[in-house]
């Protein structure tokens, strides 16, 4: 039951990470969106333009495919929960670390206080 609460601060440093991402990411895609087209623009090649067209659409399904990121995570996590309550309970701390990080990750856990049944 407490492999989530163990480790909850990897998870919750993860989902920081992945707050980043979603942060850095679009802004990654319009700055070189731009640089490519004012490259295109500059060059005046039907090809060039071309390929930067093909270029930031290939890069925006990318970052859609990440915004997925936690979708895909939830899915899978509640395939494996399904088993039982605790498993559920516990992984379902993973999920809220991953995606809440800020609100709903538990990080309470401490080995010495005997809350949780040790392994």
């Amino acid at each position: 039951m407490s492999f989530c609460y163990k480790s909850a601060r990897i998870w919750k440093l993860l989902g920081y990470f992945i707050i980043a991402i979603k942060i850095v990411l679009p802004l990654i895609i319009i700055i070189l969106g731009i640089v490519d087209f004012a490259k295109a623009v500059v060059s005046s090649d039907q090809k060039v333009i071309k390929d930067a067209g093909g270029s930031l659409l290939r890069r925006l399904i990318a970052a859609v495919i990440i915004f997925f990121i936690p979708t895909i995570i939830h899915f899978i996590f509640e395939v494996v929960a399904g088993y039982s309550e605790d498993v559920k309970n516990d992984f379902e701390n993973c999920f809220n670390c991953l995606v809440y990080p800020n609100d709903k990750c538990d990080t309470t856990y401490d080995p010495n206080d005997g809350f949780f049944p040790t392994d």
